[in-house]
């Protein structure tokens, strides 16, 4: 909760809102919270789906309908509702940027620790042109040593086919089936 405060105050510090308003971005604050993923849903290589926060509320996971980007856009060029829509994609572009990052660990004055890294995991990948409540998951198939023994780049197999990432574009998801 401590991070959705900081972001809504980041997000929303000079706005003043309706009831209506406020209450919606709430929703869809909880919608985004609600979404993220905890673990995959089955041990199949082939399903990429992730157990969320929201198969518990709902049995399934949260969807949203699909909206033009509209974070590049000057606010003073927008009606309300869309100034509300591009508040909320703020509100994800931010959040979902920490959440990711929590995933990756920092090491200093030490080696690090590749074991979390292993052929058939399932992994997220950060892509910042996918829309609010949609997260890009994939497979580790195969790892890379550098010259130092450690890995440095995995393949991973995604929806549309495999391709090359380094170590620190991925996040390995905290819990394994």
């Amino acid at each position: 909760m401590k991070s959705a405060k900081t972001h809504f105050k980041r997000v929303f510090d000079n706005s003043i809102l309706t009831f209506e308003e406020l209450i919606t971005t709430f929703a869809q604050i909880k919608a985004v919270l609600n979404s993220r993923p905890l673990c995959p849903v089955s041990n199949d290589p082939h399903d990429y789906e992730v157990l969320t926060p929201g198969h518990f509320l709902i049995g399934e996971p949260l969807n949203s309908f699909p909206e033009p980007d509209l974070i590049e856009i000057p606010s003073n060029r927008l009606t309300r509702f869309q100034l509300l829509s591009q508040m909320h994609q703020n509100f994800w572009k931010q959040w979902s940027c920490e959440y990711l990052t929590q995933f990756q660990n920092r090491y200093k004055w030490q080696k690090p620790n590749y074991s979390e890294v292993k052929i058939g995991s399932l992994v997220l990948l950060k892509d910042k042109d996918l829309p609010s409540l949609r997260w890009r998951t994939s497979q580790i198939v195969e790892t890379h040593s550098g010259g130092d023994d450690y890995v440095q780049v995995v393949s991973v197999r995604t929806s549309t086919g495999i391709t090359n990432r380094a170590i620190n574009k991925i996040y390995v998801l905290p819990i394994e089936t």
